[in-house]
C-alpha cells in the first residue's frame, strides 16, 4: 500500500513547485503564460512578505503534486477564507486519492483557522476536475465572473 504524505513546502522546494506549476500550465494549454522563475517562487512563497503557502504531496517519498493557497477575507461573513490558487497531481497518480487528501488537508486548515469558506477556480472546459470537485460536495458559483488586470492594463490603472 502506498504511503501518502502531505507536508508544508519549504524554500528548498521552489524548483519542484515551479516544475509542478509548469506541468499544470501544460495541462491547461497555457505553458507560455508561466513567467515565474525559481527565485520568484522562493521569494513569493517564502520571503519575509510572503502571504502564500505551499504544500507538497508525496507517495513513498516521491513528490507527485502540490497545492498553493492563501487567506482572503469575506466582508459578508466577517471571516477569513482560504483560497486555493493551484492544485496539481501528476497524471499517473490522479486515482491515488492524493487530490482528495490535499483538499481534505486544506479544508482542515480552513476549519482550524476559523475560515468561513474554502474556494478555488476551475477552467470551464476541465470536466474531470469539475466532476471531481462536485463529487466532494463543492458547488460551482456560476453567478460570479472573474475579472483580471495584468501587464499594461494594470500599470495603466495604477499610474494613469
Amino acid at each position: 500500500m502506498a504511503d501518502l504524505q502531505i507536508r508544508e513546502a519549504t524554500p528548498e522546494d521552489a524548483a519542484l513547485i515551479l516544475g509542478f506549476i509548469t506541468s499544470l500550465a501544460i495541462y491547461e494549454k497555457a505553458e507560455h503564460e508561466v513567467l515565474a522563475s525559481e527565485s520568484d517562487i522562493r521569494e513569493s512563497l517564502f520571503g519575509d512578505d510572503a502571504t502564500g503557502h505551499g504544500l507538497i504531496c508525496s507517495i513513498n517519498d516521491t513528490p507527485i503534486g502540490f497545492a498553493v493557497y492563501f487567506f482572503n477575507y469575506s466582508t459578508w461573513l466577517g471571516k477569513q477564507g482560504l483560497y486555493l490558487e493551484d492544485l496539481y497531481i501528476e497524471p499517473e497518480y490522479r486515482s491515488s486519492g492524493a487530490g482528495k487528501a490535499l483538499l481534505k488537508y486544506l479544508a482542515k486548515t480552513a476549519v482550524t483557522r476559523g475560515c468561513g469558506r474554502f474556494e478555488w477556480s476551475v477552467l470551464d472546459w476541465n470536466t474531470p476536475a469539475r466532476e471531481f470537485y462536485e463529487s466532494l460536495g463543492a458547488q460551482p458559483q456560476e453567478e460570479w465572473i472573474i475579472y483580471r488586470l495584468t501587464g499594461k492594463e494594470l500599470e495603466k490603472l495604477a499610474h494613469g
